[in-house]
Formats: C-alpha cells, sequence, structure tokens
C-alpha cells in the first residue's frame, strides 16, 4: 500500500508531500494559512491507520473507509476546541502509518477520535449529533470523542463538551464504519456545578436494535455500563431526561464505547 501525505493551500496548490509505503512522516515548516488542509490519501480503500497530524494530537487509531481523508487546519472559532499551542507556530509533525494487528485485536475506547471533525466524511470513528449549542466549535459532538475528559468548567478546551441548546431530543450518534463488538459504555458528564444540570437518564441505542437504559447522577465522575456484547456499526445516547435542576444547561464531556474489532 502507498501512503500520501500532502499540505494543500485554499486554491488547492501544494504545498508539501510524501509518500511511503506501511508509513510517512512530515515536517512542514511554515504557518499554517487559513483555508489549508492535511489531504491523506492510500492506494486501497478500507484501511485502519494510525495518525497524529499535530504534536498536540495523540496518535489515533482510524478506519479510513474511502482512499482519501482531507483535514481542514482549524482556524478561528473552530480552534477552541483544541489546545492553544495545536498548528501554530513554524515548525509542524505530522505523521500517519498502518495499524498492526495487535492494535486492532486488543479491547479498547473504540470511540476514541480527537481528529474528529463534522465536516469529515469517511473516516471513523465519528461523532454527530441533531443538535448542537449556537453551531460554536466548542459545543461540537466531536468533542464527545477527543479524549478530553476535564468537566468543572465549559467552553474552551480543555473543557469543550458537546452542547444540546436546552433540546429536549437531543441525541448524539457515534458511527465506527464497520462492524465492532462491545459490552461497555462510559459516560463522563459536564460537571460545572451549579452552572450545569444533568441527566438523570438516557438511553443506548445500538445499530442491531438492541437498546439499554442508563441511570446517570450528579457527578463528576465516570458512570459505568455494562450490558450484553453486541456487534454494532454505530451507536447513539438518547432520550436524554434533565434532572429537576434550575439549570438549564446539561450537557457531555465524553462517551467512551469499550471493545474490538474483528
Amino acid at each position: 500500500m502507498t501512503i500520501t501525505l500532502k499540505i494543500k493551500d485554499e486554491a488547492g496548490g501544494v504545498l508539501a508531500t510524501v509518500s511511503g509505503n506501511t508509513g510517512v512522516g512530515l515536517c512542514y515548516q511554515k504557518a499554517f494559512e487559513p483555508g489549508d488542509q492535511i489531504v491523506l490519501t492510500t492506494s486501497k480503500k478500507g484501511e485502519f491507520l494510525v495518525v497524529s497530524f499535530d504534536s498536540t494530537l495523540p496518535p489515533t487509531l482510524i478506519y479510513l473507509a474511502e482512499d482519501e481523508f482531507h483535514y481542514p487546519i482549524p482556524f478561528g472559532k473552530l480552534s477552541e476546541a483544541h489546545a492553544p499551542a495545536a498548528f501554530q507556530g513554524e515548525k509542524h509533525r505530522i505523521m500517519v502509518r498502518q495499524a498492526c494487528g495487535e492494535e486492532l485485536s486488543m479491547r479498547r475506547n473504540l470511540a476514541l477520535n480527537p481528529h474528529d471533525m463534522p465536516s469529515i466524511e469517511g473516516v471513523f470513528p465519528h461523532a454527530t449529533a441533531n443538535v448542537e449549542t449556537r453551531n460554536e466549535a466548542v459545543f461540537f459532538a466531536r468533542n464527545a470523542i477527543d479524549g478530553e475528559t476535564l468537566n468543572s468548567d465549559h467552553g474552551k478546551w480543555p473543557f469543550s463538551s458537546w452542547g444540546i441548546n436546552c433540546n429536549p431530543n437531543a441525541a448524539i450518534t457515534v458511527r465506527f464504519g464497520k462492524p465492532v463488538k462491545t459490552d461497555k459504555a462510559v459516560i463522563t458528564l459536564r460537571a460545572d456545578f451549579p452552572h450545569d444540570a444533568w441527566w438523570s437518564s438516557a438511553q443506548l441505542c445500538f445499530s442491531n436494535g438492541f437498546e439499554t437504559q442508563l441511570a446517570l447522577i450528579k457527578s463528576a465522575e465516570e458512570q459505568v455500563f455494562s450490558f450484553p456484547e453486541q456487534t454494532v456499526e454505530w451507536v447513539r445516547l438518547e432520550k436524554l431526561v434533565k434532572a429537576d435542576d434550575p439549570s438549564l444547561y446539561p450537557a457531555l464531556t465524553q462517551i467512551q464505547i469499550w471493545g474490538t474489532h474483528f
């Protein structure tokens, strides 16, 4: 398999490129400009890769369903859900490699993807929601799978979260791109009390039709829920019931879905 990394500008011009077989690395020694993007292409579709597009983003196991991944460099408000140093300065390290079999077979948080972005398609895991507060990056669904669990505040990184804009029908879905096996979910509520409220209950709905009820409590700690092993392609957190609390603002800091790939 051939892996190619490119930096492209807003007009599509190639600013840097490198190719390799099992893995590639690129040091881009220039400041990013608005409209720049990282473009990852592979000679085969349906590949598991480990990517790290910035030194502030940990190596992440992703499934690339197609053969191309366009990653827009976050600027302005979009950057507020990332570390202040992310994609800044005039020296940037980007790395991609094929995932090994041991990484695929190990038990892990299948939802974890700090490289997720709302505009990205065909790259998994991927989080989407039917509502995001004021369409602000600090409340995007992708924040609930970025691995950041600090929850004593709200707003900019590291306190970004999934915000529901007070919508009682809010739901968030995590897609894996292909079937996985899972038997545990871990929920971390945002806990900026008393600014925040919380949900007293919720439901996990799975692509295979299985549903399980979650009894949630007012807590900053992780809340762990086990269930019979399911083979699924997506999981949705829905039917969120707000607790009897004066605050209007329950929110989700993180959802973890534990299991294995096939």
